[in-house]
């Protein structure tokens, strides 16, 4: 039993999809999946052991890369394929059940937009794979100890808190004796948007950069406490389990904020899509890490 499993490109989207996955794995359990994503997501799904087969689909001129996903998987007949895309390519393949989720914005979470057009009862929560090499890889980098996870980068500026204020956050933190580690996304850029927070805390922990999406998801869960911005990574503190605050300015809090057992967001004063992020004090995120931390956070939990 092969069931197609197309989700999104950008990580964030992807994580939150990872809870539609972990249900129809338990609604079929005798079945193997073919994941089809972005390359900055195909880590994500590669260390599960139900996913046989992960496809990455990288964007070409004309939208070619929707041909070269159908020559991949036409020659397959399909117990089921779910496309969380909406695409023309699903209503092409052989298969004897499809769900097509269309795109476009609605009222409410992402993440219970998907389980609504799926038909779920419950909002199918996110979740991660992690491999015992990865696991075991953690361990080493990340010692036993109460670690403070920054995530102070995003995918465009206007989503990144300023750079002194992670730094007083962590600086105020402190006293709770959470050590700071940063996480950032591979490449110069994300390192570039992290350098004024590493060179202000130098003994704060650097773990960004080029690594596998199943290992950070290991490295995150051996931190106390998760503070970032809106972003993929945020996303992935969540579903790993790491009590998560994330950080909102112009993107929506009420479409995009964290999911999880342990997941808060907060946002900058001012109408939701455009408020702006050099608006949310430093006090005010402090305020609210600590109140998560004495489990007196309530009112932010999402």
């Amino acid at each position: 039993m092969k069931i197609l499993f197309i989700t999104s490109n950008r990580l964030g989207d992807a994580v939150i999809s990872t809870g539609v996955l972990r249900a129809l794995q338990a609604r079929y359990p005798s079945a193997l999946f073919t994941v089809v994503c972005g390359p900055v997501a195909a880590g994500l799904f590669e260390p599960d052991p139900r996913c046989e087969r992960v496809i990455t689909m990288e964007k070409r001129r004309h939208d070619r890369h929707w041909l070269d996903l159908w020559r991949e998987c036409v020659r397959t007949r399909w117990f089921m394929v779910i496309d969380l895309r909406g695409s023309l390519l699903s209503l092409t393949l052989r298969t004897r059940r499809r769900l097509i989720v269309r795109g476009g914005r609605r009222d409410g979470r992402k993440i219970e937009q998907l389980g609504q057009a799926l038909g779920r009862r419950q909002t199918p929560m996110p979740r991660v794979w992690v491999s015992d090499e990865q696991d075991a890889s953690a361990r080493v980098l990340l010692p036993d100890g109460k670690w403070l996870a920054l995530g102070p980068t995003a995918n465009w500026d206007g989503k990144i808190w300023p750079p002194e204020r992670f730094v007083a956050l962590a600086e105020g933190l402190r006293a709770q004796g959470l050590r700071p580690v940063l996480f950032y996304g591979p490449g110069e850029a994300e390192k570039e948007r992290a350098r004024p927070v590493l060179d202000a805390l130098p003994d704060a922990l650097d773990l960004g950069g080029n690594r596998a999406l199943g290992e950070v998801a290991a490295l995150l869960r051996r931190c106390a406490f998760f503070v970032g911005n809106d972003s993929g990574l945020m996303h992935l503190a969540a579903a790993a389990g790491t009590p998560t605050l994330g950080l909102f300015g112009p993107s929506r809090m009420s479409e995009y904020a964290p999911s999880g057992q342990n997941a808060f967001a907060i946002s900058a004063p001012g109408p939701e899509g455009e408020a702006a992020l050099t608006d949310l004090p430093a006090s005010d995120v402090l305020n609210v890490a600590r109140a998560i931390l004495d489990g007196k956070a309530e009112a932010f939990r999402t």
